[in-house]
């Protein structure tokens, strides 16, 4: 069974092109998108829409964008590094932004990686693969954290 892969991105060209690109590297993973950064929140700690969900059950890796509505995607990653259940979840920025200040905070936010959209196809698929390979096949992560 194929483990979850959490993509954050309100750009739907963006995120045709991702699921597109995921599926063309034969990425086996489900994915489930939402669209800002609040749902992001919602589907990670269970509550609101996905109140009924488990929330053990966390994505293999989340993409995320910085620029999202609502809350932003490096408030996202704050959450998640700041509470003990998600703090070593996998996080992927996949960004368009090409400021040298989001790369900077979005790494001392804790992300895993930090990837700029390719705005060529072929090099947005060599991406996808690459994060497909090192994230979902080769990366492990503790099942229990301890602070």
């Amino acid at each position: 069974m194929s483990k979850l892969i959490l993509l954050v991105e309100d750009n739907a060209s963006d995120e045709k092109l991702t699921l597109l690109a995921l599926k063309k590297c034969e990425v086996p993973n489900h994915v489930l998108v939402v669209r800002d950064g609040a749902e992001a929140l919602e589907f990670l700690f269970a509550t609101g829409a996905y109140a009924e969900r488990d929330a053990a059950n966390l994505p293999a890796l989340v993409l995320l964008d910085l620029k999202l509505p609502k809350i932003s995607g490096v408030e996202v990653l704050r959450r998640i590094r700041s509470d003990l259940r998600t703090s070593a979840l996998p996080v992927v920025i996949l960004t368009s932004s090409k400021q040298d200040e989001d790369l900077a905070e979005g790494y001392s936010s804790g992300a895993n990686a930090y990837v700029r959209k390719p705005v060529a196809y072929a090099e947005f698929l060599a991406a996808a693969k690459a994060i497909g390979a090192f994230w979902l096949s080769l990366n492990e992560v503790p099942s229990v954290v301890t602070r």
